[in-house]
């Protein structure tokens, strides 16, 4: 881990919706250390200031990417960055996807909106090693098809199985319209030999956890991505806190069976 950011320079950028945008970074000198799946880097836009940003993709320890949506002054800023301009980064921070305990089960990739970013590269790891793991699910809803993240990739996605669904059908769309969780009807997986990965909004993941619950996964094999205003990354200023969990340092990914209780506190 790496308290102070390193100059990472944009060597490419996607447009992915009106709002979000994919970054590629490379290093001006001196790497980070290899991120693992559902870790996170503090993204530094000079002069404007600094977000937590999860690792949409990693290649050999040295390459980022990460998936922005405009929604503050420095998300905006790092969305309008070009190929050339720089940033700071800093991490990894933060836990990652358990891909040790999904080995040999079933997987159930579940993501609302921009939480595809973070399971991306988990999609990523159980792709290269197949025979490692059981079946592959990958279920994404959106609010609309533009708002549909790495469309591209679904193909690949797909075997043996993939599906999409978005709240409100537009432009010609003819794909599955309802909430994320009614894509679990055509699933194949076998409950008491599964692990979900969950990461969307945090009334998306309450609903998708409690029907895996009722579909017999439990609560201990479903781990959640959880968000919470992270400053330090340091587990120093408390900003991040959870109840008892310091989120950038005890999150962001943590077992169901551990956040459910926190979730249904309205104070926290």
């Amino acid at each position: 881990m790496t308290p102070v950011p390193l100059s990472y320079r944009l060597v490419d950028r996607r447009a992915d919706t009106h709002d979000t945008v994919t970054l590629v970074l490379e290093p001006d000198g001196e790497a980070l250390s290899p991120f693992a799946p559902g870790q996170f880097a503090m993204v530094y836009a000079f002069g404007v200031g600094e977000i937590p940003v999860s690792v949409s993709r990693a290649v050999d320890g040295r390459q980022l990417t990460h998936t922005v949506r405009a929604v503050g002054a420095v998300s905006r800023a790092l969305c309008g960055l070009r190929p050339g301009g720089q940033v700071g980064v800093r991490g990894p921070f933060g836990t990652g996807w358990d891909t040790a305990a999904a080995r040999g089960n079933d997987l159930l990739v579940i993501a609302g909106g921009i939480g595809l970013a973070p399971l991306r590269p988990l999609v990523d790891a159980v792709l290269a090693e197949p025979l490692a793991f059981g079946r592959l699910n990958v279920l994404a809803g959106a609010r609309t098809p533009a708002d549909l993240l790495y469309q591209d990739e679904f193909p690949a996605w797909g075997k043996p199985f993939g599906a999409v669904t978005v709240d409100r059908p537009s432009g010609g769309w003819t794909g599955r319209v309802g909430v994320v969780t009614t894509l679990l009807r055509e699933a194949r997986f076998a409950p008491s030999d599964t692990v979900a990965f969950v990461c969307g909004p945090e009334v998306m993941m309450r609903a998708t956890a409690r029907a895996l619950i009722h579909a017999g996964v439990r609560p201990d094999r479903i781990q959640v991505s959880l968000e919470r205003n992270m400053r330090c990354a340091t587990a120093h200023c408390g900003h991040c806190q959870l109840g008892p969990l310091l989120l950038c340092r005890d999150g962001p990914v943590v077992g169901y069976d551990q956040a459910q209780p926190l979730l249904t506190v309205r104070e926290l």
